[in-house]
């Protein structure tokens, strides 16, 4: 222990004897003089961010004496900068004029948490994206960020990845894309394959945990990830950005750009492919996508078209490797497409699906007070699965069974497609009052409507049935529209800031599903939900505030719950209500926030294992269920070059009165198990993610990066037989970027993923039942690869 100390001490030591002097000022208007709270304070090339307080003032401490550039910046008002000497305790104040060119965080601005509101978020920057972005999944830009589980189907994080906040799925994470929904609006997922290399076109993210402020789309139960894509850059560009690396995966991507022309004018585009082979067996995956943006700048006005478009053809992983192949070392067993258990099994056993985006979105400041930002978007998905079937019954897919020299086919392996295809369109829209520096006030909303059909063929036959090519076996539509309209205000008295945040949304669903008399008709329902929020946050001081909040928030069971019920069994919706309470400070060489959330769940959605009355598994309402939590991040500069960021949750979640259906295949019944009190399934009691960052040479970064997850439950039973065991992994970041005549940048990186090869599951389903008077459990998992790499480079011109 005491070497511990010594070693720690010297590490500190120098900068505790350079750490001698401070940097304060007031930011104000240049017309009003009024103040500016809120504020970004930069020192640039230190890794220094602040905010001001609510007076407008701010302090940067313990800063060695030298030359330093302090960047100021503040919505709707031109940045400013100055450089300084210090030699001793400094005074910097920094006057702000009006933006003569609207800038484009408005654009997402009315769905965002502010600097100080009380809520607990992340912000990405783009620099913190593309310092990450070496062609895995969109989810693994956020893996770092507090309470987040991310996994890959393919295990390489290439193809189908997922991400869980809080122990809470994508069909419980709002994600929107310019304030425009992402998510799926039947089942309530996000698809980020469907956009591949989506980060290569985007600015900004924030990640609200929690229910968060109002926003647009699918009701958030554990966060909410805000998006924003590409923003005006003011010189023209071009760039090369091309990975490569373990499992056969291969990235290319060009990104060019005009910069601002004639004052008013700019224009971006990327194109990108990609494809990997993946870790498990017959999991690899071609992807493709485009982006272009055009924008016009006014004076005060800005209007920008984005077209944007991805394709992804996957190999099916979605059942997850069996746990007795994993047992037996064979961590990579795919049995999905395997035809009558043999050695052979059938090729085009794939996911094919194409997306197209259209979002013209609008910002317009009125007048000094009062500003707009609107946005009408499309969205045209298509595509299909599609999959080998063994010894399907022909009455299954209304085929009349056929007779064949005297013998009667009633039986016969088939393959078929399972068709989607969708509209969704809409417009969405915000006003933004700030008649001085102490209210702030936003109203507004969206109004989305969702057209999908379903309808399935089948493609080929092993014995013959007389049906014709393409055959339609099913087919059912959806509409769905969802309309919410949300009001909110933050007002500062003095170091307060009061917020309050409230929102109705209503939805209407016509889908094809069960009646009373279990006969498939159209059916429609409809739903309304308050969603009311306060909180407060208290300044300290300039650099240091606490907080806390109490948000309710409402989520609509999703497609299969509707139309696997009849009215009858029809679920109902769920509803959290969620407290929170924080404190955050902010000093020049460190950072540090640490949040207590309780989430207090009624009729949360879960499987139990039951059937529904046509036989179908459910989902069904459990009445009380909770997480509470604390989340702790910090991130402080130990020395000139070196850094750490840091972050863990420790929290408990637990269903009380579940109660468990198995079949049992001894007695043909199902059996019914009552708990008292579990777990819920994929929640871990703890996670806990690192990033040591050292800095050797100016234009160098060496970065290890840890994350550790602790033990999952695959069900609502806290069953030790079914689960995913803890897991500790390490990987290895390295950048270098240098300059050469003619080329403004060349970035070299490398990614080591799991450097130590640890051998762990990061995700997996259960499907037990009974058999000869035992449980049996079928359990599956999703194994993630050994120790491999993603080499990079990218060319700036």
């Amino acid at each position: 222990m005491k070497n511990l100390f010594t070693a720690l001490f010297a590490l500190l030591l120098p900068v505790l004897a350079s750490a001698q002097f401070s940097v304060s000022g007031k930011i104000t208007d240049q017309q009003t003089g009024e103040a500016l709270p809120g504020a970004t304070i930069t020192i640039q090339k230190q890794a220094i961010s602040i905010m001001s307080g609510a007076g407008g003032n701010y302090a940067i401490a313990n800063l060695a004496g030298g030359t330093y550039t302090i960047a100021v910046s503040y919505l709707g008002y031109k940045s400013a900068q100055k450089s300084i000497i210090v030699s001793a305790n400094t005074t910097a104040n920094f006057t702000l004029s009006h933006n003569s060119i609207l800038t484009e965080e408005v654009t997402v601005s009315a769905t965002r948490a502010s600097a100080n509101s009380p809520t607990a978020f992340t912000n990405l920057s783009k620099k913190d994206i593309d310092k990450n972005n070496s062609g895995r999944g969109f989810e693994y830009l956020l893996e770092q960020t507090p309470s987040t589980v991310v996994t890959s189907n393919a295990g390489a994080g290439v193809g189908y990845t997922s991400i869980r906040i809080r122990g809470s799925d994508a069909t419980r994470i709002n994600v929107t894309l310019n304030g425009i929904p992402l998510n799926d609006a039947e089942d309530q997922g996000v698809y980020f394959v469907d956009l591949p290399d989506l980060a290569s076109s985007v600015d900004n993210v924030q990640v609200q945990r929690g229910v968060g402020t109002s926003t647009n789309g699918a009701g958030a139960f554990g966060a909410s990830i805000n998006i924003q894509t590409t923003t005006r850059r003011d010189t023209a560009y071009a760039e090369i950005n091309s990975s490569a690396g373990s499992y056969g995966t291969v990235k290319n991507t060009v990104n060019v750009g005009t910069g601002l022309l004639g004052g008013h004018y700019s224009f971006d585009g990327r194109l990108s492919n990609m494809t990997s082979d993946g870790y498990i067996e017959r999991s690899g995956s071609t992807l493709k996508s485009f982006f272009l943006s055009g924008a016009y700048y006014g004076k005060t006005s800005v209007l920008r078209l984005n077209v944007f478009s991805g394709y992804e053809k996957t190999h099916q992983t979605w059942d997850g490797v069996p746990e007795d192949s994993v047992k037996h070392g064979n961590r990579r067993y795919n049995e999905l497409g395997y035809i009558n258990s043999s050695d052979t099994y059938y090729n085009n056993q794939t996911d094919n699906y194409n997306q197209n985006y259209y979002q013209l979105l609008y910002n317009q400041q009125i007048n000094s007070k009062l500003s707009f930002s609107g946005a009408l978007h499309y969205t045209r998905g298509y595509g299909y699965y599609e999959e080998f079937k063994n010894d399907q019954a022909l009455t299954d897919y209304g085929i009349t069974p056929v007779v064949v020299g005297g013998i009667t086919i009633n039986n016969t392996d088939l393959v078929r497609r399972l068709w989607l295809k969708n509209d969704f369109y809409g417009a969405t829209y915000n006003f933004n009052y700030k008649p001085n520096n102490k209210l702030d006030l936003t109203l507004g909303g969206a109004y989305n409507e969702y057209r999908g059909q379903h309808y399935n063929n089948i493609e080929w036959t092993q014995q013959s049935t007389n049906i014709l090519p393409d055959y339609e076996y099913s087919r059912n539509n959806a509409k769905k529209t969802d309309f919410n309209i949300f009001g909110k205000a933050e007002y500062h008295i003095g170091n307060v800031l009061l917020y309050g945040d409230v929102q109705y949304r209503h939805i209407y669903y016509s889908f094809l599903g069960y009646d009373q008399n279990l006969k498939n008709v159209q059916q429609q329902v409809g739903l309304n939900f308050f969603n009311p929020k306060v909180g407060i946050t208290y300044n300290l001081d300039m650099n240091n505030n606490i907080y806390a909040s109490l948000a309710v928030g409402n989520h609509e069971p999703n497609r299969s719950d509707f139309v696997n019920s009849s009215p009858a069994s029809r679920p109902k919706a769920e509803n959290l209500k969620d407290i929170e309470v924080g404190y955050r400070t902010i000093q020049s060489n460190f950072s540090a926030g640490i949040n207590g959330f309780y989430m207090l769940y009624k009729n949360q959605l879960v499987l139990t294992g039951a059937l529904d009355d046509v036989g179908a598994a459910i989902r069904t309402n459990i009445k009380d269920s909770y997480r509470a939590g604390i989340e702790a991040n910090a991130k402080v500069k130990i020395a000139s070059p070196l850094s750490w960021y840091a972050n863990a949750t420790l929290s408990t979640n637990k269903v009380k009165n579940f109660q468990q259906f198995l079949q049992n295949y001894d007695t043909n019944t199902l059996d019914a198990t009552q708990y008292n009190k579990t777990d819920i399934a994929y929640s871990p009691n703890f996670t806990g993610s690192s990033t040591i960052s050292y800095q050797p040479l100016k234009n160098a970064e060496i970065a290890f990066i840890s994350k550790y997850v602790s033990q999952q439950y695959l069900d609502n039973t806290s069953t030790q037989s079914r689960s995913l065991p803890r897991y500790f992994v390490n990987d290895v970041r390295l950048n270098y970027n240098f300059n050469v005549k003619g080329i403004k940048n060349i970035g070299i990186g490398l990614l080591i993923n799991n450097v130590f090869s640890a051998k762990y599951q990061s995700d997996g389903a259960t499907y037990p039942d009974i058999e000869g008077g035992k449980v049996v459990n079928y359990n599956y998992y999703f194994p993630q690869a050994p120790v491999n790499f993603l080499a990079s480079v990218n060319i700036r011109f």
